[in-house]
């Protein structure tokens, strides 16, 4: 089972995690949970966060659930992945949470939802399916 601690170091050896605020939240056997505070720099010239932010908080955050059921040594890697913008994602913070659809040996199918934090509201602005290949590190 994967643990908390070993998720954050994970995105901490991710500099663009990092220079984005990504924090993880939460973790469970093929599930990752993760947000980040919408500071100026994030948001597109409309005052919603850049799509590019948006996807790659569920890019990690998917990538990060898929880690978590390989076993062997591996390493997921997006392979492929679409984006769907539901909604400007306009709030405080973005929360994701990323969770493993199908583990195979080498492909992982992962999914994650992104919802944009307005007060106590949460609203659902993206969804992420990503297909993620098992490697062996280099």
């Amino acid at each position: 089972m994967i643990d908390l601690e070993s998720v954050r170091a994970f995105f901490a050896r991710a500099p663009f995690m990092v220079d984005l605020g990504v924090v993880p939240t939460a973790v469970g056997e093929g599930r990752c949970e993760t947000e980040m505070l919408l500071q100026p720099r994030h948001l597109q010239h409309t005052g919603q966060a850049h799509a590019g932010v948006v996807t790659a908080l569920a890019d990690h955050t998917a990538g990060a659930a898929a880690q978590g059921v390989v076993r062997g040594g591996g390493v997921a890697i997006t392979a492929e992945l679409k984006t769907s913008l539901l909604r400007p994602a306009i709030g405080s913070k973005l929360v994701c949470v990323g969770t493993v659809v199908k583990a195979g040996r080498t492909l992982i199918f992962a999914e994650s939802d992104v919802f944009a934090v307005i007060g106590e509201q949460r609203m659902l602005v993206a969804k992420l399916s990503a297909t993620l290949a098992v490697v062996n590190p280099p």
